[in-house]
């Protein structure tokens, strides 16, 4: 049997090879017979116009130029019939070089997903890799070829909109997630119908930005950049991400579309990475409004000698790169390895062959209004809910409570719940095609069960004129729940805030329903962690919601019952103040720690506040408890070559079934730089019936030892290590120590 492996592994990279060497020779054979002009199309992006966005260049001769072969992929076109349109406009074109439909397929196509920091809070990498795979799924089947995603930036900072994007603060989770995100979007092939390429975004430390604003500087040392930030780009490298989109930030005074460091010293140099990089959209151009170039034609040559493969959306290479090869500023070798990685997925994607393969209007169909992909969405949704407070046991609620009132701005709303960088098909109703939260309670509850409803305020705004009739209806009510938070678009691109408060009034609704003494459940719907101090103090029950997509009501009823025990544990840190950030949980102790968090005597805290977040990385409250025992190492010694067995046994001590992320995490506790104070190493996701314990194992190796020293190198320094378990990184419950010998 073992032979046989060998045997198959061995056949199915000899085939791999000669699929990509005869790709190769495809790619050099076309490259020879174009010109100049046709090689920088393919270099060229523009959106279409059924569904655009951000700040369009006008071009009145798009078609013409699609027909001339000068442009070599578009954006913003969804649909079986425009993708065809504009490919047949493609093959009239001399060499009949098909188009790459690209999307900004975030969390969901047609079926929408929890945004991506929301499904990172299950930590559950199997339903995020589903996630993504519906969602190629149902984009493959409309035509388009690749995902703008996943975006993998690390930020410690929720002011920045884009957190809602990404995976959180965490460079071990983040990691995990790219891998899982890139595999579900790629499927088993690139190539396979129901395949989509996914472009691992963005190029590099834009989640540092200064201040949280977005599009702004990142200033940080090489140390930070390979330790924090670069090793999710790595995963996700490391599971076949085919494109790479750089970032708008410049990146210690350089920006990162005409960063060579990044992108050829790095990423296509010591990553040996394959695949096409593209500009985000018009950053090209914008490195003239950072003062590094001073016009389309420097900003060009900036760009492709950085290894800036694809310009999407500024023309920087439409109107500059063919007279820098004629003043010999630009080398047609660099032009031809941009075209060459480009025409290459062109091939993989089996575009060549049939360049109307994903213009299938039948399969469109079946896969937008295929009912699994409902039934995982609410199954994701419900796990990607954080359950932050739950004081007296008033979650879950009974679904024979005689009166419940709903109250809130989100109560009723559809749209509202797909969240920022969702897509909006024309044809979709989504008022008919998204559950509202009432009629997830409505589906949920008994027919013997009375809804009231009030609005009580709007989202924004100083208007406190509906309070009297929300006080009215709490009053008629066993069990009150509130629904209130961001609008969809307060959190994304461009939606940095200062200010992390619930906006308008809301909290001050939820003080006004409190003082009713009824119980009260809080609802909070938000695509970043916010600040609410005063509801974090004083109402017994905190479900954080997030933005759940289309089966938010059934996905929050399932938790607000108990059909699901909520699992989700926060990926970012939450804040105290706005003061405190950026708050994330692996941080320097300093020369000077603070024992108490607050300032005494000369110690690294504040005089008016505690270090610590409001709610820390990894916290997530169910409606059981579990018990954790018997920590076990199988050595206490090791060499680098060496591997400790960790087992630990977790018991469901509680009265029902549920799910517990036990989480491991390292200290290193003397090394050459200084190190983080807790490190999360390793993770798993399990599922105990009430009263059963069960024994899992962890192993740590030279790899999850290792950090980099001061000259970049990665290294694993003897000395001793702390081992902890726990439920989160301020909740941890057994502890132990080793030694990597010398």
């Amino acid at each position: 049997m073992k032979k046989i492996l060998i045997t198959a592994v061995l056949l199915t990279c000899f085939l791999g090879f000669s699929q990509q060497k005869s790709i190769d020779q495809k790619v050099n054979a076309l490259l020879k017979q174009m010109t100049l002009e046709e090689k920088i199309g393919q270099l060229n992006q523009y959106t279409g116009d059924n569904q655009a966005t951000g700040p369009i260049t006008i071009n009145p001769n798009k078609e013409a130029e699609i027909k001339a072969g000068l442009i070599g992929s578009m954006l913003n076109v969804l649909g079986t019939k425009y993708t065809r349109q504009y490919q047949e406009l493609a093959m009239q074109s001399r060499l009949k070089i098909p188009l790459l439909f690209g999307q900004d397929v975030i969390h969901g196509y047609k079926t929408t997903f929890p945004l991506p920091l929301a499904e990172a809070a299950s930590w559950d990498l199997e339903a995020m890799e589903l996630s993504a795979r519906i969602a190629a799924t149902e984009a493959s089947a409309s035509g388009i070829h690749w995902t703008f995603a996943p975006m993998v930036d690390i930020s410690r900072d929720p002011r920045w909109g884009r957190v809602m994007e990404g995976a959180g603060e965490d460079t071990y989770l983040g990691s995990k997630i790219a891998y899982a995100r890139v595999k579900g979007f790629q499927g088993n092939h690139l190539g396979d119908i129901n395949s989509v390429m996914a472009c691992v975004k963005h190029f590099a430390a834009y989640g540092a930005a200064v201040g949280g604003r977005d599009y702004n500087s990142v200033d940080m040392s090489d140390r930070m950049l390979w330790e924090t930030y670069l090793p999710p780009f790595k995963s996700a490298l490391d599971a076949g991400a085919a494109t790479f989109m750089n970032s708008f930030n410049d990146l210690n005074g350089i920006p990162a579309t005409g960063n060579k460091y990044l992108q050829r010293d790095i990423l296509k140099g010591k990553w040996n990475f394959q695949g096409f990089v593209v500009s985000d959209w018009g950053s090209i151009g914008e490195m003239i409004n950072h003062g590094y170039a001073k016009d389309g034609k420097e900003a060009a040559l900036s760009a492709i000698t950085a290894g800036s493969d694809m310009d999407m959306e500024s023309n920087a290479y439409r109107n500059n790169l063919a007279q820098l090869v004629k003043e010999k500023k630009v080398s047609m070798a660099l032009i031809d390895d941009a075209v060459k990685r480009i025409l290459r997925k062109k091939f993989e994607l089996g575009l060549f062959d049939d360049p109307y393969k994903y213009c299938n209007p039948e399969r469109e169909q079946a896969a937008l209004n295929n009912p699994e992909h409902r039934k995982a969405a609410r199954d994701i949704a419900a796990k990607s809910i954080v359950l932050l407070k739950n004081d007296k046991g008033v979650l879950p609620l009974s679904k024979e409570t005689k009166t419940i009132a709903f109250i809130g701005p989100l109560v009723k709303e559809h749209k509202q719940n797909m969240g920022f960088w969702s897509v909006e098909l024309p044809e979709v109703n989504y008022d008919k095609e998204i559950v509202s939260q009432w009629e997830g309670l409505q589906n949920k509850v008994e027919n013997s069960t009375k809804l009231l409803y009030a609005k009580g305020c709007e989202i924004e705004g100083d208007n406190k004129d509906g309070f009297a009739e929300a006080i009215a209806v709490a009053n008629q009510a066993d069990v009150v729940i509130l629904s209130i938070g961001e609008r969809r678009d307060m959190s994304g691109e461009a939606k940095s805030r200062s200010s992390l408060r619930l906006p308008g009034v809301q909290e001050d609704l939820i003080k006004a329903i409190q003082a009713t003494g009824k119980p009260i459940v809080v609802l909070i719907n938000a695509g970043r962690p916010l600040i609410f101090n005063w509801t974090a103090d004083n109402v017994p029950a905190i479900v954080y919601t997030w933005w759940l997509g289309t089966e938010a009501g059934n996905a929050i009823a399932d938790v607000l019952f108990g059909d699901y025990n909520p699992s989700g544990k926060l990926p970012m840190s939450f804040p105290r103040e706005e003061g405190q950030i950026p708050v994330y949980y692996n941080h320097f102790i300093t020369g000077r720690p603070a024992p108490n968090e607050t300032a005494t005597n000369y110690v690294s805290a504040y005089t008016d506040l505690k270090n610590s977040p409001k709610f820390p990385f990894g916290y997530g409250l169910s409606y059981t408890t579990f018990t954790y025992s018997d920590l076990k190492l199988s050595k206490n010694k090791i060499k680098s070559n060496e591997t400790i067995e960790v087992s630990v046994t977790i018991t469901n001590s509680g009265k029902v079934a549920g799910e517990e992320v036990v989480q491991l995490y390292l200290r290193d506790k003397v090394g050459s730089v200084v190190r983080p104070i807790i490190e999360l190493k390793d993770f798993q996701k399990i599922k105990l019936n009430a009263g059963e314990a069960k024994t899992i194992k962890f192993s740590i190796n030279k790899e999850k030892l290792s950090f980099y020293n001061a000259a970049l190198e990665w290294v694993a320094e003897p000395g001793d290590f702390d081992l902890m378990i726990g439920s989160s990184s301020s909740d941890i419950r057994l502890k132990t120590a080793f030694e990597l010998e010398n």
